[in-house]
């Protein structure tokens, strides 16, 4: 049994450390529509203008689709004028992902416009 059974469980968690650290943690904060439709950020720190995306494999879950959404979310935070700073937390407690440093090296990019970082724990 885990102790995190879910993404929801995911962010609770990385919540309530933030909290600890940050002053305006806020989460499901709605993003402007970007081609018709919108999203919602798991994790907004405010004053300091980052989301944190969160994601948790599951069976089914490839890396494939795991990197697929992130990159549609990225897309919808570019266009949020409080986000400067995209960070990806991907769970993967039973090791679905075959290999996430790749996920982590070609997702992460600290030169664009929105520098993102894409984070793999736990880590091969």
């Amino acid at each position: 049994m885990h102790l995190v059974n879910d993404e929801y469980d995911v962010q609770d968690l990385l919540r309530s450390i933030l909290t600890g650290l940050f002053d305006d943690v806020r989460g499901e904060e709605p993003t402007p529509s970007h081609a018709g439709l919108s999203s919602r950020m798991d994790l907004y720190l405010k004053n300091e203008k980052i989301v944190i995306e969160t994601e948790m494999t599951r069976s089914g879950l490839t890396q494939r689709k795991v990197a697929e959404q992130l990159a549609i979310d990225k897309e919808f935070y570019r266009s949020h004028d409080g986000c400067h700073v995209l960070v990806c937390f991907v769970y993967d407690p039973d090791r679905h992902l075959r290999s996430p440093g790749a996920l982590e090296n070609d997702l992460t990019d600290l030169c664009g416009p929105m520098p993102t970082i894409v984070i793999v724990a736990p880590s091969s």
